[in-house]
């Protein structure tokens, strides 16, 4: 199973399969995560890699109670076609 990290000290999410990596960079305003940036190596790219990334990251982010503002347009498309996580958004 695929494990999303939070990895404080490079702020951002990230998430390793087959030995390549996903990330989802943050920047943190109080009870707010901001999400600039989601990329994924390319050998990961259509596999569904950035999803379960994304699917990880907002399960701790709503552990945590608190909320995310994704500036990436990756991000907040995903977001938009998942209503599950509509309220995480800020």
């Amino acid at each position: 199973m695929s494990l999303v990290t939070d990895q404080p000290s490079r702020q951002r999410f990230e998430l390793k399969e087959e030995g390549k990596l996903a990330y989802a960079d943050y920047r943190r305003e109080a009870k707010v995560l901001i999400i600039p940036h989601v990329e994924a190596d390319p050998a990961l790219r259509g596999r569904g890699t950035a999803g379960r990334l994304m699917t990880g990251m907002l399960e701790i982010v709503r552990s945590r109670g608190e909320k995310v503002r994704p500036l990436c347009g990756y991000a907040a498309a995903w977001i938009q076609r998942h209503p599950e996580y509509h309220d995480l958004v800020d």
